[in-house]
């Protein structure tokens, strides 16, 4: 398993304790790894927390692209895993040029199935690839991030 990977699990779990216990991003970060430090991967500790600051500190926006690309989900009614799956998702989407949008659904998904129903992967996938469309995240954006720089022969004088 991955440093991401791990990261993204932690991250979900901490997202869920912030929703079901109101503690902040800070507070579940602390208690999550006073708890679980022995066997997370300490890889992914700096991407959970990252992770879960940001959709915390970006909550309301990220819950408006879920609304809108939820079509006949009110956010409230989805299922409290789904809702932060998304959301951490979504927050991916946005402010992680560098990570392929097929990475960020697959992860999404394989979470969805981990953690969440058996409809769950379904959902997800289809919101996050109409919130990834609305974002204009292609499939060439962390491709054309990693490249090389190359000079453009064109601009040369002749």
């Amino acid at each position: 398993m991955g440093a991401r990977h791990s990261g993204r699990e932690a991250a979900l779990q901490m997202l869920f304790q912030v929703e079901a216990s109101g503690a902040s991003a800070d507070q579940a970060i602390e208690l999550y790894w006073r708890s679980f430090a022995a066997d997370a991967d300490p890889e992914g500790r700096a991407y959970a927390d990252a992770c879960v600051r940001g959709v915390e500190g970006a909550r309301e926006a990220l819950d408006k692209h879920i609304a809108e690309a939820s079509a006949h989900w009110r956010i409230e009614r989805m299922a409290r895993v789904d809702r932060n799956v998304l959301r951490l998702g979504t927050w991916e989407l946005a402010n992680r040029r560098d990570v392929p949008r097929a990475v960020i659904l697959d992860e999404a998904v394989e979470l969805a199935k981990a953690f969440g129903t058996d409809e769950s992967s379904a959902f997800v996938n289809g919101v996050l690839n109409r919130i990834a469309d609305a974002l204009g995240r292609t499939s060439e954006d962390a491709d054309a991030a990693a490249a090389p720089a190359t000079p453009d022969k064109s601009r040369e004088p002749a």
